[in-house]
């Protein structure tokens, strides 16, 4: 057991570190490409921080023997959109409330392309909630449309592309981490895709030691999967956000996270249609329910155009809403 709690906090450390790295390498990628801060954050930082998990996705309803290992994979598909929805723009809300003074921000508001970001919450709540539809019925065709979520992420990426705005040459940023001197494309896509695979291993890793730490706690495995897990699996785009903020690029941050739950709405959701029935019980409906609360709220917040830190950061209560009705299901 002290094994698994030293491994634990060392993996945690180790996302951390290379998601500094990661972040880093990714921006100079983005100024190479001339891509502005959105896409960056949407398209090449959400791209390669979702990898880790949809790999444990495909992994879980791909190769499990079980149903209860693809019920994980499932578990997987539901549970990460809700963490991003509401812990990590929560993450963005707090440190930037606890970082308004070093950022010289006294009303801690909230500095992003307002109007963007409420058209990608209706984007994904179109998508998310034909997802849930899907989980609610059977018929014989329902695995085929995981083409369907295929073409709505590379649409999307096709948006995010042909609308991006250019990277101002005069935007400052921090030398590249590995060749501060020659940050070539090379270089930064080398740092960003070593740092990727750091971050890959030490999420499988840090999801392991908590799944031991949680069975030895004599936690459900189902809260396991439902609560526990899929915050594990979306710490690198909840450690992003939080390098990002305490630097004053909450546009990237929040850019990274919508792109994140644009993943998570679609790949996950095609490998679970391609390989499991899809249906849901009653926590993973609720997950849902909860999930879209958020975005309509997030939506409405962004629409307004009008964002401060602590508004922001109340979107982290709905998840202990769901993790109260996750512990009232299987214990009350």
């Amino acid at each position: 057991m002290l094994l698994t709690v030293i491994l634990f906090f060392l993996s945690a450390i180790a996302i951390y570190l290379a998601c500094e790295y990661f972040v880093n390498g990714i921006e100079w990628c983005g100024r190479h490409m001339k891509l502005g801060a959105t896409a960056v954050g949407t398209v090449l930082a959400a791209f390669g921080t979702a990898l880790p998990e949809s790999a444990v996705t495909f992994t879980a309803v791909a190769f499990g023997t079980t149903p209860e290992q693809k019920d994980i994979g499932v578990g997987a598909a539901m549970g990460g959109p809700l963490v991003l929805a509401t812990i990590a723009y929560a993450v963005v809300g707090l440190a930037l409330w606890a970082n308004r003074r070093k950022l010289k921000r006294g009303d801690a508001m909230v500095r992003v392309d307002h109007q963007r970001l409420a058209q990608d919450q209706i984007s994904f709540l179109a998508i998310f909630i034909f997802k849930v539809a899907l989980g609610l019925v059977a018929f014989a065709i329902k695995p085929w449309l995981g083409v369907l979520f295929l073409a709505a992420y590379g649409l999307y990426v096709w948006r995010e592309i042909t609308t991006a705005e250019t990277a101002p040459e005069e935007e400052e940023l921090e030398d590249l981490k590995l060749r501060p001197h020659n940050a070539t494309m090379g270089w930064a896509a080398t740092q960003s895709l070593l740092a990727l695979a750091v971050i890959a291993v030490a999420s499988h890793t840090f999801v392991a030691q908590l799944e031991h730490i949680g069975t030895f706690m004599g936690i459900s495995p189902h809260i396991i999967a439902l609560l526990l897990s899929p915050v594990a699996t979306e710490l690198p785009e909840t450690m992003n956000a939080l390098i990002w903020v305490r630097q004053g690029k909450e546009r990237l941050a929040l850019a990274n996270i919508s792109g994140a739950m644009m993943i998570q709405a679609t790949i996950p959701s095609a490998l679970g249609l391609f390989f499991t029935p899809w249906r849901f019980d009653n926590p993973l409906l609720v997950s849902g329910i909860v999930t879209a609360c958020a975005i309509v709220l997030l939506w409405n917040l962004f629409r307004r155009g009008n964002v401060d830190a602590r508004t922001l950061a109340s979107i982290g209560l709905l998840y202990l809403v769901f993790a109260g009705y996750v512990g009232w299901h299987f214990y009350g």
